[in-house]
């Protein structure tokens, strides 16, 4: 039997375990990278670690995320990262470089190479033929010291593209008609392997588009063949070298298998408040719009961008309409001041930011109050975009332009006049944003610079005999990690600082939530099913494991915030019987008796809840290896211990 593409490069770096479907697996990384936003507190736990140098390949700190500078503590936060990264072997990228995605994808992405990142949308990576895994910083951390990277081995879906989009039908409708076929519950568990006709028209760019919005699948990850395209992009990069051809065998088996004609597809929208919430344009042409995002680290590059400014040269943004777009890159911006079309986009009264997630994250840029906004981004939850009540649809930047033009929702394919941009012979290329690290012999010079927000990791201690909690707080279906940890420009600054931002935990849900945790001691949270969806941020963990969160008892986990939780230390809990779910109420005692012999022992751990005196079965599958990390209180203190 022949193999797919992921399990080829699985094959290729497995440390530990066997390729079985279901079972632990540990792999050899290549590469990491890291945001702002996650960076501080993976190097503070590299730090602990006690290793002087990164053992990978490469590994890339990113300034893309917490560019707003309000107040000392971002500033703070990019010098420690930067004097880190100079002491200890890792690349900085500067404040204005670009995007963490699109720029690892111009300049340090590799075919066949394994890539994990503190940022969920590492898969982007998938695009140009890595297996680019998002995942928490402390695992991050531990790759960066040497160590495996452990995933439950996925099933692989194929997903074959045949025929050819039409004019004004772009890669963003491909991935948002895959997730109104799957849902953002869909890829767990699972990897999404493109093939088929059809991916011989997209380039590396559109290509990263639908890996990058993979993630919003809940999939491991997502990858395509490294061929001719991947081939000419890394031509026009000036990294020829770095080439591999990578296919699937003929004979590969899949656990799924979806085909997509390219040439049916239509316009779609995300609606709010979901990214699988899918419908065609045609269905919400004439919405009225108040607002257009452009940019993030889905839709950012040359090639989107060029066709934006093609739709508005010579034209006026609608009255009404605020327009916003984001270049993913320095590369970008130069290139696109360069030929004029920046000038195009600046004459239609479009607002240029700088080449940062901005928005996405809600940095910036919110929508009026109960406002439409078109944005070309990944994500559109409940209050990521800074205003809780406004309505958020994910596009395509061919909609988003026409849309800012007319005023409400169009159909693109009304305007077609046959413009193609063509992928460029060669990328401007400058890599003087991009800071080296010192050598080995230089590093012991390097002072690292701390600011007084920067605060140490939290503390863990080993799993207790017995857990006696109450429950703090009950949540329903699809909380998100923005749910559980918001962002945005008033809590991000304090991501290097737990204790301060843990006063923010879950006060989308229950503003009362911080205090009456704290107050309680120990507690356990109850939630629905994919509880943790969204980012990889492990403050969603940290936070609630310095509130004094014992466990968290749901329905079902996304992928990596159950790993987080694991990494803190608090235990992943299922209910056996989701019926239970209604058998637990805010403010009941819950008790685990002898819960290390429990876990020690197989998957069933059994809850006494003392209020209403019945009896709760809960799952707890974890591997022997998750299994330690849990009982000593944590990865970190596992790591160290080993």
């Amino acid at each position: 039997m022949g193999l797919t593409i992921a399990e080829k490069i699985i094959k290729n770096h497995l440390v530990t375990g066997e390729m079985v479907k279901g079972t632990d697996i540990g792999i050899r990384i290549d590469q990491t990278l890291t945001q702002d936003a996650t960076g501080t507190m993976a190097y503070l736990e590299f730090e602990t670690m006690g290793i002087d140098r990164v053992r990978t390949e490469r590994s890339v700190a990113y300034i893309d995320h917490n560019t707003l500078q309000t107040g000392f503590e971002n500033a703070d936060d990019h010098r420690f990262i930067q004097t880190v990264c100079k002491k200890h072997g890792i690349y900085f990228s500067r404040p204005g470089n670009g995007i963490c995605h699109q720029v690892h994808l111009e300049r340090f992405g590799i075919p066949g190479k394994t890539l994990i990142g503190s940022d969920s949308h590492t898969p982007t990576g998938g695009g140009i033929g890595m297996l680019a895994i998002g995942a928490g910083g402390l695992d991050v951390a531990v790759a960066m010291g040497g160590g495996e990277y452990y995933i439950t081995m996925p099933k692989i879906v194929k997903v074959e593209l045949t025929g050819e989009l039409q004019e004004n039908v772009t890669a963003k409708d491909i991935i948002l008609e895959v997730l109104r076929r799957m849902s953002v519950k869909g890829g767990v568990g699972k990897i999404i392997e493109y093939a088929g006709e059809g991916i011989k028209t997209l380039s590396v760019p559109q290509r990263a588009t639908i890996t990058n919005m993979g993630a919003e699948l809940g999939a491991t990850t997502s990858i395509f063949p490294s061929d001719e395209n991947t081939l000419e992009f890394l031509k026009a990069q000036g990294r020829e070298q770095d080439y591999t051809e990578l296919k699937a065998d003929a004979d590969a088996e899949y656990d799924e298998h979806i085909v997509i004609n390219l040439s049916e597809l239509e316009p779609l929208a995300a609606c709010p408040h979901s990214p699988d919430a899918v419908k065609p344009i045609a269905e919400l042409e004439g919405m009225v719009i108040n607002q257009v995002c452009i940019g993030s680290c889905t839709n950012s590059s040359y090639t989107d961008l060029m066709k934006v400014a093609h739709i508005l040269k010579g034209k006026t943004v609608a009255d009404g309409v605020s327009l916003a777009i984001a270049p993913g890159s320095k590369q970008v911006l130069n290139m696109l001041a360069e030929n004029g079309a920046l000038a195009d986009i600046i004459g239609s009264g479009a607002r240029i930011l700088e080449s940062a997630c901005g928005p996405c994250i809600g940095m910036g840029q919110s929508p009026n109050s109960k406002g439409v906004s078109l944005r070309t981004f990944n994500r559109n939850f409940l209050g990521r975009s800074g205003t809780k009540d406004a309505d958020i649809y994910l596009v395509s930047p061919e909609v988003a332009a026409v849309s800012a033009l007319t005023g409400v929702i169009t159909d693109p394919r009304k305007y077609a006049d046959g413009y193609k941009v063509e992928m460029p012979k060669h990328f401007l290329i400058n890599d003087n944003m991009i800071i080296e690290p010192a050598s080995v012999e230089e590093m012991d010079k390097i002072e690292v610079l701390r600011g007084p927000n920067i605060k140490e990791f939290p503390k863990t201690t080993a799993m207790a005999e017995n857990i006696e909690a109450t429950c703090s707080l009950k949540v329903e279906d699809n909380i998100t990690t923005d749910h559980i940890m918001p962002a945005g420009a008033k809590i991000l600054p304090l991501r290097s600082n737990i204790p301060a931002i843990s006063e923010y935990c879950f006060t989308v849900c229950d503003t009362e939530f911080p205090k009456r945790a704290k107050a309680l001691g120990s507690s356990v949270i109850v939630g629905g099913s994919n509880y943790g969806q969204g980012s990889s941020r492990e403050h969603a963990a940290l936070a609630p494991l310095y509130l004094g969160v014992k466990a968290v008892l749901v329905k079902s986990f996304a992928r990596i915030h159950r790993a987080n939780l694991i990494n803190a230390g608090i235990l992943p809990l299922e209910f056996e019987n989701e019926n239970d779910y209604d058998n637990i109420d805010l403010g009941d005692h819950l008790a685990i008796e002898n819960v290390r012999g429990q876990i020690a022992a197989g998957d069933t751990i059994v809850i006494k809840n003392k209020s209403k005196n019945t009896t709760i079965n809960a799952k707890c599958s974890l591997t022997e290896r998750q299994k330690a990390i849990i009982l000593a209180g944590g990865l970190l203190n596992y790591t160290i211990s080993k």
